[in-house]
């Protein structure tokens, strides 16, 4: 079995069969990349919405993060049953190769412009990546000998090809989807994961000897492993595995914040122009994999020199301080909000996200890579890609973690209805461009918002007036605009004992975006074109909504660095429960006992 192994076909020092892996994984990532930078502002933009990308889903903030957290958790959770019919029926490589054809098969759903083609796309992705993500890492593993020092500069190696992929999908998929529309940036991905594919189908001769199923294994090592009842090491190792979880759940919860809350905070808090051009707000998602391609090197070195100094560099240390630093990388995001809350309608500059997700990114590469390798080392034989499947599902419960916290910073929306004339709302609004196409050419119209039964947003002053009564007035010329608006009976009673809580005045009043939006069932009959009515009214507090953010990302920090710092008090006795599984194969071959590296598995 070794011999096999150490007969592989190198390149670059690595066996070749990484590369295909890299290069398969890379387009995967880039599908999935591109995707999630696109998922939560689509479900959140208005289903009548005409800028940039086009209409969404038309669903509230908090919504498109609930969506998002189940979304991205039972990506990963679905990892565990794709990692037992890798181990139990198909073997890591044809499990891999099944969840290729489920995204290949997701992503060109997505392309179909449907909201049923939408949750439909979703659901293949999630068959799709707990079938490939776990047995493909697993893989890796599997493809270096016991104890081989190369193995976790391949991981890290397979790591940049992910974020190589992750870095291109966010610029080209969110620069696609922004000129020509969201189905585009959804197709562009899907054509991502096809080559993926191909290139997975076109390496299977550099893996003959990885990711095959252990249940037809001839080799009666093999067996013997596959039979043979856990050893008390063995027992121990699982449970460093199940503790390193935890902190692998609160990485992941803070961390994941990216494509969910910050992606909605930079899509509305952040100034994104630069002189006259606005850069697309998933664009921003590529400053992460383009930091680790970056500084993935750099950081692995700086690891190996700290160990030949002789420094503490075990992979539970690395993901303590990974923890650490990605979480002090909330910092920037509280001083984001400070920004846009010192003044009226502010914005935050971009330096704060940039800084942010370099924090974010240099945790990550702390973190992240060790933590694929520490599982392959430390997992038995018989459940290695069931183990691998359970790491993924913390990962799941992290990013379902994460949308959680995501939907506690969005405030629920006071609700009401516009009572105001067309010609009163004509009068408040400025008239805008519309392109539409009808049978083939471009036509475009320049009218006022509500003669095209388009969405108005007004911004506004919100007080208690003298009278006792809540006061709207528009926030650039304080026009009384309190009669255009109807609100609930639940958000008139909300509404007056959050002013009263800011001591909201005419003098020190609050302010919000009022936004009307028109029924998407209405829009769709002709006779209503332009009635100017059925438009629903949907807003929150600037100043209570900026608040919110802040405390999110300061408990962000705190619990992050509290987590990270607790690892570390326990690290040397974690470690003993390791039985030496991070040392060198010349201090583990004497041990068949003691447990196995992935290497062993494969023939």
């Amino acid at each position: 079995m070794s011999q096999t192994l150490e007969q592989q076909k190198t390149y670059l020092g690595h066996p070749i069969g990484l590369f295909i892996l890299f290069f398969t994984e890379m387009w995967e990532r880039f599908s999935y990349y591109g995707m999630r930078g696109l998922l939560t502002i689509y479900i959140a933009r208005s289903a009548t919405s005409v800028v940039n990308e086009g209409p969404g889903l038309g669903w509230t903030g908090g919504d498109a993060l609930w969506i998002y957290g189940w979304y991205t958790m039972l990506v990963y959770v679905m990892a565990i049953p794709g990692g037992i019919i890798a181990d139990k029926w198909l073997g890591q490589k044809k499990t891999v190769m099944l969840g290729g054809l489920l995204l290949c098969l997701g992503h060109g759903t997505l392309a179909i412009p449907s909201e049923s083609a939408f949750f439909s796309g979703l659901l293949l992705i999630i068959l799709g990546v707990g079938c490939l993500k776990p047995n493909i890492s697993t893989m890796v593993g599997g493809l270096y000998k016991q104890g081989d020092p190369r193995r976790d500069k391949g991981f890290t190696i397979f790591y940049i090809g992910i974020n190589i992929g992750a870095f291109l999908a966010s610029i080209s998929v969110g620069l696609v989807a922004y000129y020509y529309g969201w189905h585009a940036g959804f197709g562009l991905a899907g054509i991502g994961m096809l080559i993926g594919q191909i290139v997975y189908m076109a390496g299977q001769k550099h893996l003959k000897h990885v990711g095959n199923f252990i249940g037809k294994s001839e080799d009666p090592k093999v067996i013997e492993a596959a039979k043979k009842p856990l050893s008390k090491i063995e027992k121990d190792r699982i449970v460093v595995l199940v503790l390193s979880f935890l902190i692998i759940i609160v990485f992941w919860s803070a961390f994941e914040q990216a494509g969910g809350l910050m992606n909605l905070y930079t899509d509305v808090k952040v100034d994104r122009t630069i002189g006259s051009w606005e850069i697309p707000a998933a664009v921003f998602q590529s400053l992460n994999a383009g930091y680790i391609i970056i500084f993935g090197m750099i950081v692995a070195g700086f690891w190996s020199w700290w160990k030949l100094k002789g420094k503490e560099s075990s992979s539970l240390f690395k993901m303590a301080i990974g923890t650490i630093i990605m979480g002090l990388g909330f910092v920037f995001m509280m001083f984001a909000s400070k920004e846009a809350s010192s003044e009226t309608f502010g914005k935050a500059a971009m330096i704060w996200i940039i800084l942010a997700y370099l924090f974010h990114t240099i945790g990550e590469l702390c973190a992240s890579p060790v933590s694929l390798s520490f599982i392959t080392k430390l997992a038995p034989l018989k459940y290695a890609s069931i183990m691998m499947g359970v790491y993924f599902a913390a990962t799941g419960f992290g990013n379902k973690l994460a949308g959680s916290i995501g939907e506690a910073s969005q405030l629920e929306s006071h609700k009401g209805e516009l009572v105001g004339t067309v010609e009163e709302m004509n009068t408040l609004t400025e008239k805008n461009t519309y392109e539409y196409v009808i049978d083939g050419n471009k036509k475009k119209i320049i009218d006022y918002p509500i003669n095209e039964d388009k969405n108005i947003q007004i911004k506004s002053r919100v007080f208690i007036a003298e009278t006792g009564q809540i006061k709207f007035e528009k926030y650039d010329n304080q026009t009384d605009i309190s009669h255009i608006i109807n609100l609930s009976e639940d958000s008139k009673k909300n509404l007056r004992d959050e002013l009263k809580e800011f001591d909201a005045t005419s003098k020190n009043p609050m302010h919000t975006k009022l936004l009307f939006e028109k029924d998407e069932e209405a829009v769709k009959i002709e006779a209503n074109k332009g009635d100017g009515k059925n438009y629903s009214l949907n807003f929150v507090m600037e100043e209570t909504q900026n608040k919110q953010e802040y405390n999110i990302f300061m408990w962000i920090v705190i619990y992050t660095v509290v987590f990270g710092l607790l690892l570390i008090l326990f690290l040397k006795k974690l470690k003993k429960l390791t039985h030496g599984a991070e040392e060198k194969s010349s201090d583990l071959a004497d041990e068949p006992a003691e447990g196995f590296e992935l290497a062993d598995a494969q023939q």
